[in-house]
């Protein structure tokens, strides 16, 4: 899985950037200044120290670091051993992954994976700002969670293969980055993309009608556009689901959301295995709303599946009723579960409120 490249210097690297400077033997004060700079980044290295974050007053210190996409090992596509037991420690970072700082204030852990970081540093580096400060503040420590910038952004997880697939389908259907979709320009680009290699394809009405469903899902305040990042995590999806087996797919998940499938498969197991309906269910489960505001709608993503007891049980107990009767009588073991509910796992990383793959039913 692809990583952004870590601010964090090894002691190589910083070394040699230290003798570089002196062999540059530039007498400027400018000059002089960075190499005080490095000499102390080496000493603070040498020493086993870090940085302090009321240390950061370089704004080239806070630029967001270029982002290498990950690549697919030759045996992703085999088996991924996840088993049901025994279950798997979750441990966050103790230090900052931006300064690597450990402090006595409060480090907010992401929930999905084991990362944490300092407000400031965020602030810092521009992935929270204004008001988002304090919803990440209210979020960070709740239930629900709240995602990282490593862990938000679906279209990470895209190869340069397979982002170059996508970059081509978006200029092929002229789809202009960065800006809003209506539910027409949505439409459009659909039936557009289900004509590539095959220029007679055409959306049945059925499939057009769940892609309404899909826009809707991706407009959960009905503002009649859905915004670029929703759209561009929700094709990147798409393309995963296109591209990927399933055990490559599983083998993205964290440890967290390991655990979380776990979890949810015990809470609702008999023996070994669940209901087919228990299993659709929890695809559904991973997406709801975490503050108690009116009825339970989907919304931002949860960390797990909803309970029995919350206002949305009573959705899925109707759900149940209207299900048929063969589905009930299907059972699902844990393999199985995992493998048809990870792509809605991943689905429900991000912070924004649409659910970026809508399930069926």
């Amino acid at each position: 899985m692809g990583v952004l490249m870590s601010k964090r210097q090894t002691v190589e690297q910083v070394q040699k950037e230290v003798q570089e400077e002196k062999e540059a033997e530039a007498g400027t004060p400018v000059v002089q200044e960075e190499s005080g700079v490095k000499r102390a980044a080496w000493e603070r290295l040498r020493d086993g120290r870090g940085v302090e974050p009321e240390e950061f007053d370089r704004t080239s210190r806070f630029t967001p670091p270029a982002f290498i996409r990950p690549t697919r090992k030759l045996d992703d596509d085999k088996p991924a051993d996840i088993f049901l037991e025994p279950r798997e420690p979750v441990v966050n970072d103790e230090m900052c992954d931006i300064c690597e700082v450990w402090t006595a204030e409060s480090l907010f852990p992401c929930r999905v994976c084991t990362r944490v970081f300092h407000d400031g540093c965020l602030r810092r580096m521009g992935y929270i700002q204004g008001d988002s400060a304090a919803e990440v503040t209210e979020m960070a420590h709740t239930e629900t969670g709240w995602s990282c910038h490593h862990c938000d952004n679906l279209n990470l997880l895209l190869t340069e293969e397979e982002m170059y697939s996508l970059t081509e389908t978006f200029q092929r259907c002229k789809v202009i980055p960065d800006c809003s979709l209506t539910l027409e320009d949505f439409l459009r680009f659909r039936h557009q993309a289900a004509k590539r290699g095959d220029s007679n394809r055409v959306l049945s009405d059925e499939q057009e009608e769940q892609a309404a469903r899909q826009f809707a899902a991706l407009d959960p305040e009905h503002r009649g556009h859905i915004e670029w990042p929703d759209f561009l995590c929700h094709e990147s999806l798409l393309l995963l689901q296109q591209l990927r087996p399933q055990n490559s797919l599983l083998r993205l998940l964290t440890v967290k959301e390991r655990e979380r499938a776990r979890a949810t498969f015990l809470a609702q197991s008999r023996g070994n295995t669940v209901s087919e309906a228990e299993c659709r269910r929890a695809q559904h489960s991973w997406f709801c709303k975490h503050l108690a505001q009116a009825p339970c709608t989907v919304s931002i993503s949860h960390v797990g599946p909803i309970a029995d007891g919350s206002p949305a049980s009573s959705s899925k107990n109707q759900d149940k009723v209207t299900r048929p009767a063969q589905q009930e009588s299907r059972t699902v073991d844990w393999p199985t579960f995992l493998r048809e509910n990870v792509i809605y796992i991943l689905a429900a990383r991000p912070n924004s409120a649409a659910i970026h793959l809508k399930p069926p039913g």
